[in-house]
């Protein structure tokens, strides 16, 4: 049995429901991740305590320890960067608005380093998002027409 539908309408309800379960993933992912953030600035104390008990052996754990604490506020920066950037994605993409594909990646790219929900997202939405557009014919554009 086929349907009566033609092949192009189907296709395209099929690019307008992507945006929206898109948008639905990002907003919780951003969600997530600022919740993760919390969390971050809540142990900050504790991580440091236990951080400074391995150091106790180390020449100079000054320097390790100033290290530590830069690398957590930018792994702390970075988190709470995805979740913002990542609800700013989700609510464009629910909206419709134009720069929504531009955020969605920006936050596709910002949540590969997140095992393992943000290695997921962000790989679909650079799959689903970037062949979306076609690719620029080199034919034409080398002859200037």
């Amino acid at each position: 049995m086929t349907s009566e539908m033609p092949l192009f309408s189907r296709a395209g309800s099929l690019t307008t429901t992507r945006p929206r379960v898109l948008g639905v993933c990002w907003v919780v992912y951003g969600v997530l991740r600022l919740a993760m953030t919390l969390w971050l600035i809540s142990f900050t104390t504790t991580a440091t305590l236990m951080f400074g008990a391995m150091l106790t052996r180390v020449p100079d754990p000054f320097t390790l320890m100033s290290a530590f604490h830069f690398l957590y506020l930018g792994v702390t920066m970075w988190s709470a960067a995805s979740g913002v950037v990542g609800i700013l994605a989700g609510v464009t993409l629910l909206a419709g608005q134009r720069p929504a594909r531009a955020l969605a990646i920006v936050a596709a790219l910002l949540s590969l380093s997140e095992l393992p929900f943000g290695i997921a997202l962000g790989t679909y939405t650079l799959v689903v998002l970037l062949r979306a557009t076609p690719a620029p014919s080199y034919a034409t554009a080398a002859t200037g027409a």
